[in-house]
């Protein structure tokens, strides 16, 4: 008889106390923000309906996000992803569905920007909680899944010390197979008993009182995968497999099924996939929208401005690669006179073009790029994103730096999590690639956010901006 509480995994019953707290969180953070600024709570119906449809989509996009699935063992991170994730999506669908249907006026626009706040603030506190009480339970021997890891090699040893340095995870190791001898003084040292080699496994898997098996091994060892399911094949534990794919280079690696076969991603975008395809969507053209509206006399001014300082087209046009290695036209304020790439291009020789005097203010200040919010609007690009390059680079770059084309699997940005860290213009070319796998690799509505923000709050006046 196991002892300790026997709470499963997938419990039906947590997922609900979930729903329905959630649920509660989004209709009294409504009710609490219209009152922080109405000073009461007689809703008008505008307001009742917007608080009806905000709580039903909240509570759709939470599940859509995967805000009720285990989460044991995952980072508190990537809950706080999917939660503002679903809360910052039911703002974007209020606005829009608001936009269609020009119904804005009807209701205060500061309640629902304070109901954001307020809901997100709720949720994610009482999820904390709950996880942290749930984390020393754990710890004190409470909901615990007993487990023995079968492997060789520095894998197994990895995930041995994952579990034994996370005890809030509820997951015990209580022993450890191997064939390889030379681990066992780095086991012993971890607190997990040798019970003995992978070929001995059928003598004593039985006996044992467990609820997981973690089999670590190398893809290489094929013949020694297979005894261990055969051996397991008469138990009821659950069994999982970590596979050795470290080795490779990752991004956004994950496990899914195509056509009832089970697959590894090895490298994808899940930023264009789904659900998160349609919200990044949505984020561009309504923001996109909003911007070109509010900087229409911004970009009136400048357009004269470069129209009076030389002659020639108000808008430079160049040949870009965007998403999936598709080439666009990125439009910029022309700042170079019509003739200044009569000799070609070259990498880094932005700053030894004949830039006219206003070009250079425009340029300086970013101003030239504002244009792109067009391309935005068209689908060319996303607000966020790598900086997209030119067609000749590419062909060069892709050859010469490891992960170069990569940043094609999503749409090239005008702002990205590169430019905000100081890697723009002719800076070092590695260095943006490694913050454009980042930002694809950890993209959410929040990163974009982020990143929009930190755009505005270190201003678009830069030593590199070209």
């Amino acid at each position: 008889m196991k002892t300790g509480l026997t709470l499963k995994e997938h419990s039906a019953s947590i997922s609900i106390s979930h729903r329905v707290l959630d649920i509660f969180c989004l209709l009294s953070s409504g009710l609490f923000s219209y009152w922080l600024r109405f000073s009461h709570l007689d809703l008008n119906m505008a307001h009742k309906n917007v608080l009806l449809l905000g709580v039903i989509i909240g509570a759709i996009l939470l599940s859509t996000f995967g805000g009720y699935r285990a989460w044991r063992g995952s980072s508190f991170s990537s809950e706080v992803k999917c939660i503002i994730s679903a809360t910052f999506g039911t703002f974007l669908f209020l606005v829009l569905s608001a936009f269609v249907t020009q119904s804005s006026d009807l209701f205060s626009r500061i309640w629902v920007v304070s109901w954001l706040i307020t809901s997100t603030v709720a949720i994610l506190s009482y999820r904390l909680i709950l996880r942290r009480s749930l984390g020393t339970l754990r710890a004190k021997g409470y909901n615990i899944r007993r487990v023995i890891i079968i492997g060789n090699g520095e894998l197994a040893l990895k995930v041995a010390n994952k579990l034994v340095e996370n005890p809030e995870m509820g997951l015990i190791v209580k022993g450890f197979i191997s064939n390889h001898e030379n681990l066992s003084d780095e086991i012993i040292s971890l607190g997990i008993p040798l019970l003995g080699s992978i070929d001995l496994i059928d003598t004593f898997v039985s006996k044992l009182d467990i609820d997981q098996v973690w089999i670590a091994l190398p893809m290489s060892e094929v013949a020694q995968m297979e005894k261990v399911q055969s051996a397991l094949a008469s138990s009821a534990v659950t069994i999982r497999m970590v596979p050795d794919i470290y080795g490779f280079q990752l991004l956004n690696h994950s496990m899914t099924e195509v056509s009832g076969l089970p697959v590894i991603n090895l490298s994808t975008s899940h930023m264009l996939e789904g659900k998160n395809r349609l919200l990044k969507s949505l984020e561009d053209r309504i923001l996109s929208a909003i911007i070109l509206i509010g900087i229409s006399p911004i970009l009136l001014f400048i357009a004269i401005g470069v129209k009076l300082s030389s002659p020639g087209p108000i808008f430079y046009r160049q040949d870009r690669v965007s998403w999936n290695g598709r080439s666009f036209n990125m439009l910029k304020f022309r700042s170079m006179s019509v003739d200044s790439e009569k000799r070609g291009v070259e990498w880094g020789g932005a700053t030894s073009m004949s830039v006219t005097k206003f070009g250079a203010f425009i340029r300086k200040t970013s101003l030239d790029e504002l244009p792109q919010f067009i391309n935005v609007l068209k689908g060319d690009m996303s607000i966020v994103g790598p900086r997209p390059e030119r067609t000749v680079f590419v062909e060069q770059f892709k050859h010469e730096i490891p992960g170069y084309m990569q940043k094609h699997m999503v749409k090239a940005g005008i702002t990205g999590w590169a430019q905000i860290n100081g890697w723009r213009g002719d800076t070092d070319l590695k260095k943006r690639i490694e913050c454009d796998l980042y930002y694809i690799e950890h993209w959410s509505l929040w990163l974009d956010m982020k990143i929009i923000l930190l755009t505005f709050w270190k201003g678009f006046i830069h030593k590199n901006a070209a």
